[in-house]
Protein backbone atom coordinates (compact mmCIF):
# COMPACT_ATOMS: atom_id res chain seq x y z
CA UNK A 1 0.00 0.00 0.00
CA UNK A 2 3.13 2.13 0.82
CA UNK A 3 4.38 1.00 -2.56
CA UNK A 4 0.99 1.98 -4.31
CA UNK A 5 0.65 5.30 -2.75
CA UNK A 6 4.59 6.62 -3.51
CA UNK A 7 3.69 5.93 -7.14
CA UNK A 8 0.24 7.66 -7.11
CA UNK A 9 2.06 10.85 -5.90
CA UNK A 10 4.84 10.68 -8.10
CA UNK A 11 1.71 10.22 -11.02
CA UNK A 12 0.30 13.18 -9.75
CA UNK A 13 2.84 15.39 -9.87
CA UNK A 14 3.51 14.37 -13.35
CA UNK A 15 0.12 14.79 -14.42
CA UNK A 16 0.32 18.80 -12.74
CA UNK A 17 3.83 18.74 -14.66
CA UNK A 18 1.73 17.60 -18.01
CA UNK A 19 -0.76 20.37 -16.91
CA UNK A 20 1.83 23.23 -16.58
CA UNK A 21 3.81 22.50 -19.24
CA UNK A 22 0.46 22.16 -21.43
CA UNK A 23 -0.63 25.57 -19.86
CA UNK A 24 2.61 27.45 -20.77
CA UNK A 25 2.53 25.66 -24.08
CA UNK A 26 -0.63 26.76 -25.38
CA UNK A 27 -0.83 30.09 -24.15
CA UNK A 28 -0.78 31.24 -27.42
CA UNK A 29 -4.27 29.41 -27.99
CA UNK A 30 -5.93 32.52 -26.74
CA UNK A 31 -3.58 35.12 -26.17
CA UNK A 32 -1.69 35.17 -29.47
CA UNK A 33 -3.98 36.96 -31.65
CA UNK A 34 -5.02 39.62 -28.48
CA UNK A 35 -0.94 40.30 -28.37
CA UNK A 36 -0.40 40.35 -32.27
CA UNK A 37 -3.26 43.00 -33.17
CA UNK A 38 -2.39 45.12 -29.65
CA UNK A 39 -5.39 44.61 -28.09
CA UNK A 40 -3.86 43.21 -24.84
CA UNK A 41 -0.25 44.02 -24.08
CA UNK A 42 1.67 40.39 -23.61
CA UNK A 43 1.25 40.70 -19.38
CA UNK A 44 -2.24 41.57 -19.12
CA UNK A 45 -2.97 39.22 -21.38
CA UNK A 46 -1.32 36.06 -20.03
CA UNK A 47 -2.68 36.65 -16.95
CA UNK A 48 -6.59 37.34 -18.48
CA UNK A 49 -5.80 33.77 -19.39
CA UNK A 50 -4.50 32.26 -16.63
CA UNK A 51 -7.50 33.41 -14.69
CA UNK A 52 -9.79 32.52 -17.30
CA UNK A 53 -8.59 28.72 -17.65
CA UNK A 54 -8.60 28.33 -13.98
CA UNK A 55 -11.88 28.90 -13.53
CA UNK A 56 -13.06 27.27 -17.28
CA UNK A 57 -10.82 23.90 -15.29
CA UNK A 58 -14.42 23.88 -13.17
CA UNK A 59 -16.96 23.79 -16.21
CA UNK A 60 -17.02 19.94 -16.11
CA UNK A 61 -15.29 16.09 -15.90
CA UNK A 62 -16.67 14.50 -18.88
CA UNK A 63 -13.80 14.92 -21.22
CA UNK A 64 -11.92 13.45 -18.01
CA UNK A 65 -13.64 10.26 -18.27
CA UNK A 66 -13.00 10.06 -22.27
CA UNK A 67 -9.33 10.63 -21.68
CA UNK A 68 -9.07 8.51 -18.12
CA UNK A 69 -11.78 5.48 -18.87
CA UNK A 70 -13.33 5.78 -22.15
CA UNK A 71 -10.64 5.01 -24.07
CA UNK A 72 -7.73 2.34 -22.08
CA UNK A 73 -9.61 0.95 -18.87
CA UNK A 74 -7.50 1.21 -15.92
CA UNK A 75 -7.45 -2.53 -15.51
CA UNK A 76 -5.02 -3.11 -17.90
CA UNK A 77 -3.00 -0.12 -17.25
CA UNK A 78 -0.66 -0.40 -13.94
CA UNK A 79 0.40 2.79 -12.44
CA UNK A 80 4.29 2.70 -13.57
CA UNK A 81 2.57 2.32 -17.50
CA UNK A 82 0.50 5.90 -16.72
CA UNK A 83 3.53 6.79 -15.28
CA UNK A 84 5.51 6.08 -18.30
CA UNK A 85 2.26 7.68 -20.51
CA UNK A 86 3.13 10.88 -19.01
CA UNK A 87 6.87 11.04 -19.25
CA UNK A 88 6.55 10.40 -22.86
CA UNK A 89 4.27 13.19 -23.10
CA UNK A 90 5.94 15.70 -21.15
CA UNK A 91 9.04 15.51 -23.21
CA UNK A 92 6.99 15.71 -26.41
CA UNK A 93 5.43 18.45 -25.13
CA UNK A 94 8.66 19.95 -24.33
CA UNK A 95 10.32 19.38 -27.85
CA UNK A 96 7.18 20.56 -29.84
CA UNK A 97 7.84 24.16 -27.34
CA UNK A 98 11.64 24.22 -27.84
CA UNK A 99 10.72 24.25 -31.28
CA UNK A 100 7.72 26.91 -31.77
CA UNK A 101 5.31 24.30 -33.11
CA UNK A 102 2.07 24.65 -31.71
CA UNK A 103 1.36 20.73 -32.07
CA UNK A 104 -1.55 19.03 -29.68
CA UNK A 105 -0.74 18.40 -25.92
CA UNK A 106 -4.03 16.37 -25.74
CA UNK A 107 -3.48 13.95 -28.87
CA UNK A 108 0.38 13.58 -27.29
CA UNK A 109 -1.47 12.36 -23.87
CA UNK A 110 -3.66 9.97 -25.76
CA UNK A 111 -1.02 8.97 -28.40
CA UNK A 112 1.13 7.85 -25.51
CA UNK A 113 -1.80 6.00 -23.67
CA UNK A 114 -3.02 4.04 -26.48
CA UNK A 115 1.38 3.01 -27.38
CA UNK A 116 1.89 2.64 -23.42
CA UNK A 117 -1.44 0.31 -23.06
CA UNK A 118 -1.11 -2.04 -26.22
CA UNK A 119 2.86 -2.63 -25.37
CA UNK A 120 2.31 -3.76 -21.51
CA UNK A 121 -0.66 -6.06 -22.74
CA UNK A 122 0.58 -7.11 -26.04
CA UNK A 123 -2.65 -6.78 -27.52
CA UNK A 124 -4.56 -4.26 -29.86
CA UNK A 125 -8.19 -5.19 -28.07
CA UNK A 126 -6.96 -2.97 -24.74
CA UNK A 127 -8.30 0.16 -26.79
CA UNK A 128 -11.82 1.20 -27.15
CA UNK A 129 -11.38 1.53 -30.91
CA UNK A 130 -15.72 2.64 -31.27
CA UNK A 131 -14.65 5.08 -28.30
CA UNK A 132 -11.40 6.28 -29.56
CA UNK A 133 -12.92 7.16 -33.26
CA UNK A 134 -15.86 8.48 -32.00
CA UNK A 135 -14.40 10.53 -29.61
CA UNK A 136 -10.85 11.39 -30.45
CA UNK A 137 -10.21 10.66 -34.04
CA UNK A 138 -13.12 12.04 -35.83
CA UNK A 139 -12.91 15.39 -33.60
CA UNK A 140 -9.29 15.52 -34.73
CA UNK A 141 -10.55 15.27 -38.48
CA UNK A 142 -13.66 17.41 -38.13
CA UNK A 143 -12.96 20.20 -35.60
CA UNK A 144 -10.02 22.02 -37.02
CA UNK A 145 -11.83 21.93 -40.78
CA UNK A 146 -14.74 23.10 -38.70
CA UNK A 147 -12.49 26.05 -37.18
CA UNK A 148 -11.32 27.20 -40.79
CA UNK A 149 -15.03 27.06 -41.76
CA UNK A 150 -15.94 29.15 -38.77
CA UNK A 151 -13.09 31.49 -38.97
CA UNK A 152 -13.66 32.29 -42.97
CA UNK A 153 -17.76 32.52 -41.86
CA UNK A 154 -17.52 34.49 -39.31
CA UNK A 155 -14.98 37.00 -40.99
CA UNK A 156 -17.44 37.22 -44.19
CA UNK A 157 -20.14 38.12 -42.17
CA UNK A 158 -18.03 40.74 -40.21
CA UNK A 159 -16.95 42.19 -43.19
CA UNK A 160 -20.12 42.91 -45.24
CA UNK A 161 -21.56 44.39 -41.44
CA UNK A 162 -18.69 46.59 -40.43
CA UNK A 163 -18.54 47.79 -44.35
CA UNK A 164 -20.44 51.11 -43.69
CA UNK A 165 -17.77 51.77 -40.75
CA UNK A 166 -14.87 53.36 -41.21
CA UNK A 167 -11.58 51.56 -40.27
CA UNK A 168 -10.64 53.50 -37.65
CA UNK A 169 -13.56 53.35 -35.62
CA UNK A 170 -14.00 49.53 -36.08
CA UNK A 171 -10.22 49.03 -34.92
CA UNK A 172 -10.96 51.16 -31.85
CA UNK A 173 -14.07 48.93 -30.86
CA UNK A 174 -13.03 45.66 -31.55
CA UNK A 175 -9.64 45.70 -29.85
CA UNK A 176 -11.96 46.18 -26.47
CA UNK A 177 -14.21 43.10 -27.96
CA UNK A 178 -11.00 40.73 -28.41
CA UNK A 179 -10.73 41.52 -24.71
CA UNK A 180 -13.93 39.66 -24.17
CA UNK A 181 -13.09 37.18 -26.94
CA UNK A 182 -9.95 36.32 -25.39
CA UNK A 183 -11.93 35.81 -22.32
CA UNK A 184 -14.17 33.27 -23.83
CA UNK A 185 -11.42 31.21 -25.63
CA UNK A 186 -9.52 30.92 -22.20
CA UNK A 187 -12.83 29.94 -20.82
CA UNK A 188 -13.36 27.22 -23.04
CA UNK A 189 -9.36 26.04 -23.44
CA UNK A 190 -9.63 25.40 -19.53
CA UNK A 191 -13.20 23.84 -19.65
CA UNK A 192 -11.58 21.16 -22.17
CA UNK A 193 -7.66 21.01 -21.73
CA UNK A 194 -7.72 20.96 -17.92
CA UNK A 195 -9.79 17.71 -18.20
CA UNK A 196 -7.23 15.15 -19.53
CA UNK A 197 -4.66 15.91 -16.60
CA UNK A 198 -7.58 15.12 -14.12
CA UNK A 199 -8.99 12.01 -16.61
CA UNK A 200 -5.19 10.29 -16.13
CA UNK A 201 -4.88 11.46 -12.20
CA UNK A 202 -8.66 9.26 -11.62
CA UNK A 203 -7.15 6.71 -13.66
CA UNK A 204 -4.21 6.10 -11.88
CA UNK A 205 -6.16 6.25 -8.10
CA UNK A 206 -8.68 4.29 -9.34
CA UNK A 207 -5.88 1.42 -10.56
CA UNK A 208 -3.97 2.14 -7.24
CA UNK A 209 -7.48 1.42 -5.40
CA UNK A 210 -7.84 4.46 -3.76
CA UNK A 211 -11.24 5.25 -5.48
CA UNK A 212 -13.70 2.30 -6.64
CA UNK A 213 -15.81 4.32 -9.56
CA UNK A 214 -14.54 7.35 -11.98
CA UNK A 215 -15.63 10.18 -10.11
CA UNK A 216 -13.11 12.91 -10.31
CA UNK A 217 -12.12 14.45 -7.00
CA UNK A 218 -12.35 18.06 -5.98
CA UNK A 219 -9.10 18.50 -5.06
CA UNK A 220 -7.64 16.99 -8.31
CA UNK A 221 -10.04 19.29 -9.98
CA UNK A 222 -8.18 22.17 -8.43
CA UNK A 223 -5.03 20.61 -8.40
CA UNK A 224 -5.21 20.51 -12.19
CA UNK A 225 -7.21 24.05 -12.71
CA UNK A 226 -4.37 25.69 -10.57
CA UNK A 227 -1.33 23.78 -12.42
CA UNK A 228 -2.40 24.81 -16.03
CA UNK A 229 -3.35 28.32 -14.55
CA UNK A 230 0.54 28.94 -13.34
CA UNK A 231 1.75 27.01 -16.47
CA UNK A 232 -0.65 29.57 -18.77
CA UNK A 233 1.15 32.37 -16.31
CA UNK A 234 4.69 32.07 -17.75
CA UNK A 235 3.62 31.37 -21.45
CA UNK A 236 5.38 30.85 -24.52
CA UNK A 237 6.58 33.27 -27.01
CA UNK A 238 7.64 31.27 -29.88
CA UNK A 239 4.46 29.96 -30.09
CA UNK A 240 2.83 33.21 -29.64
CA UNK A 241 4.68 34.06 -32.57
CA UNK A 242 3.74 31.79 -34.72
CA UNK A 243 0.32 31.83 -34.27
CA UNK A 244 -0.32 35.00 -34.07
CA UNK A 245 2.01 36.36 -37.05
CA UNK A 246 3.34 33.53 -38.62
CA UNK A 247 0.14 32.60 -40.70
CA UNK A 248 -1.45 35.32 -41.76
CA UNK A 249 -1.47 39.09 -41.22
CA UNK A 250 -4.25 39.76 -38.34
CA UNK A 251 -6.27 43.27 -37.63
CA UNK A 252 -8.60 43.63 -34.41
CA UNK A 253 -11.94 42.09 -36.24
CA UNK A 254 -9.70 39.14 -37.45
CA UNK A 255 -8.48 38.28 -34.26
CA UNK A 256 -12.07 39.24 -32.48
CA UNK A 257 -13.27 36.81 -35.41
CA UNK A 258 -10.54 33.67 -35.01
CA UNK A 259 -10.74 33.94 -31.16
CA UNK A 260 -14.79 34.05 -30.60
CA UNK A 261 -15.04 31.29 -33.84
CA UNK A 262 -12.44 28.67 -32.52
CA UNK A 263 -13.90 28.92 -28.89
CA UNK A 264 -17.28 28.43 -30.07
CA UNK A 265 -16.16 25.18 -31.75
CA UNK A 266 -14.01 24.11 -28.43
CA UNK A 267 -17.37 24.83 -26.33
CA UNK A 268 -19.52 22.44 -29.08
CA UNK A 269 -16.44 19.54 -28.36
CA UNK A 270 -16.77 19.95 -24.83
CA UNK A 271 -20.43 19.29 -25.00
CA UNK A 272 -19.88 16.09 -26.82
CA UNK A 273 -17.42 14.92 -24.52
CA UNK A 274 -14.60 15.45 -26.96
CA UNK A 275 -10.77 15.75 -25.58
CA UNK A 276 -10.20 18.14 -29.02
CA UNK A 277 -6.76 20.16 -29.77
CA UNK A 278 -7.64 23.88 -28.97
CA UNK A 279 -4.60 24.75 -30.53
CA UNK A 280 -5.28 22.73 -33.73
CA UNK A 281 -8.94 24.80 -33.71
CA UNK A 282 -7.11 27.92 -32.75
CA UNK A 283 -4.51 27.75 -35.75
CA UNK A 284 -7.32 26.32 -38.59
CA UNK A 285 -9.51 29.32 -37.84
CA UNK A 286 -7.07 31.98 -38.07
CA UNK A 287 -5.85 30.51 -41.45
CA UNK A 288 -9.60 30.54 -42.31
CA UNK A 289 -10.21 33.99 -41.01
CA UNK A 290 -6.87 35.17 -43.30
CA UNK A 291 -8.13 32.96 -45.88
CA UNK A 292 -11.92 35.24 -45.81
CA UNK A 293 -9.58 37.89 -47.41
CA UNK A 294 -7.44 36.22 -50.19
CA UNK A 295 -6.20 32.39 -49.78
CA UNK A 296 -2.76 34.25 -50.34
CA UNK A 297 -2.96 36.24 -47.33
CA UNK A 298 -2.37 32.87 -45.46
CA UNK A 299 1.46 31.63 -45.24
CA UNK A 300 0.59 28.17 -46.55
CA UNK A 301 4.27 26.97 -45.59
CA UNK A 302 3.95 27.76 -41.76
CA UNK A 303 0.51 26.17 -41.79
CA UNK A 304 1.99 22.78 -43.62
CA UNK A 305 4.58 22.17 -40.70
CA UNK A 306 1.98 22.57 -38.18
CA UNK A 307 -0.37 19.98 -39.73
CA UNK A 308 2.43 17.14 -40.50
CA UNK A 309 3.24 18.24 -36.44
CA UNK A 310 -0.73 17.13 -36.00
CA UNK A 311 -0.46 14.09 -38.04
CA UNK A 312 2.70 12.39 -36.63
CA UNK A 313 1.75 13.49 -32.96
CA UNK A 314 -0.48 10.69 -31.98
CA UNK A 315 1.71 8.05 -33.69
CA UNK A 316 5.33 9.18 -32.61
CA UNK A 317 3.73 9.31 -28.92
CA UNK A 318 2.44 6.14 -29.16
CA UNK A 319 5.41 4.30 -29.98
CA UNK A 320 8.08 6.85 -27.55
CA UNK A 321 5.47 5.37 -25.22
CA UNK A 322 5.48 1.96 -26.34
CA UNK A 323 9.22 1.83 -26.01
CA UNK A 324 9.60 3.21 -22.70
CA UNK A 325 7.19 0.55 -21.39
CA UNK A 326 8.92 -2.29 -23.07
CA UNK A 327 12.40 -0.77 -21.81
CA UNK A 328 10.53 -0.87 -18.65
CA UNK A 329 9.29 -4.67 -19.05
CA UNK A 330 12.76 -5.61 -19.79
CA UNK A 331 14.59 -3.95 -16.90
CA UNK A 332 11.65 -3.51 -13.73
CA UNK A 333 10.03 -6.90 -14.08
Amino acid sequence: MHSAMGITVFIVILALAFDFVNGFHDTATAVATSITTRALKPKPAILLCAVFNFIGAFLGTEVAKTVGDNIVSHTVTPQWVIMAVLISSVIWNLLTWYFGIPSSSSHALIGALIGGAIAYNHSLNVVNWYNLFHSVVLWLILSPIIGFIAGYILMILLNWVLKPFKVHVVNKVFLKLQVVAAGFMALNHGGNDAQKSMGIITMALLSGGFISEFKVPVWVIFSCALAMALGTSIGGKKIIKTMGSGMAKLTPVNGFAAQTGAATVILGATLFHAPVSTTHIVTTTIMGVGASKRFKSVKWGIAKNIVWAWVLTIPITALFAAAVVLIGKMFFL
